[in-house]
């Protein structure tokens, strides 16, 4: 349905049809999931459709805008990069996944983006909730926080759920707690420790969950 361009007014009418119906941004004009993870620092959210982007820079004197989702071929990406453009943000795109165990690398580029990149920043996944608090977690950890803070961002208040195979999320933040909290720094042990195959062998969703978030509510 869209091919990409907002260049012409029938291309910026299929960017919107896709991104307030196959994507689903629709739910997202009145809902939010807005969060403070450090005040007047790091900011998180849904998808943000162009107008909530521009009151929230308006608001918070926003400087930089993380993509969670990665370069995607949606009129949800284009219409709020352009935005960004346009409100004069630093887009940057940070992909990760929300069903599998972080990835060491991933983990890595994001701490060396976060250390050099212009505060304050909002960060985005589609829904604000698995992603997101993933990011969220690591941006409490990168300044010194506890697994503890990090879990909390990953709640059934911003619509995740620990059951289904996001819960994955979880065990990685809960994995750091047990083996190496309080021993060692969290990116020392993500370097030299943490084993993502085997979190992922060792990790089981619960059945029933997983078939809601994946199927009902079609999360990314």
């Amino acid at each position: 349905m869209f091919d990409g361009t907002l260049s012409s007014t029938s291309g910026r009418g299929r960017a919107w049809i896709d991104s307030l119906f196959v994507d689903h941004a629709v739910l997202r004009m009145t809902w939010t999931n807005f969060r403070t993870v450090i005040p007047g620092r790091v900011y998180r959210c849904n998808h943000p459709t162009p107008w909530r982007l521009a009151m929230a820079t308006r608001r918070l004197h926003l400087k930089t805008l993380v993509n969670l989702r990665g370069h995607r071929q949606c009129g949800s990406d284009a219409l709020s990069r352009e935005a960004a453009h346009r409100l004069g943000l630093k887009h940057i795109d940070m992909a990760f996944e929300s069903r599998n165990a972080p990835h060491r690398d991933r983990i890595e580029r994001f701490e060396k983006i976060y250390r050099t990149l212009t505060f304050p920043m909002l960060m985005h996944c589609k829904s604000g909730a698995d992603r997101t608090g993933l990011a969220a977690g690591l941006v409490l950890l990168f300044e010194g926080g506890t697994a503890d803070d990090a879990l909390r961002q990953l709640s059934w208040k911003n619509g995740h759920f620990n059951r289904s195979r996001t819960g994955v999320l979880d065990a990685f933040f809960l994995r750091y707690q047990a083996e190496a909290e309080g021993r060692i720094p969290f990116m020392q042990w993500v370097r030299t420790e943490y084993d993502e195959d085997r979190l992922r062998h060792d990790f089981r969703a619960g059945k029933i969950a997983a078939f809601l978030n994946d199927r009902v509510l079609r999360r990314e």
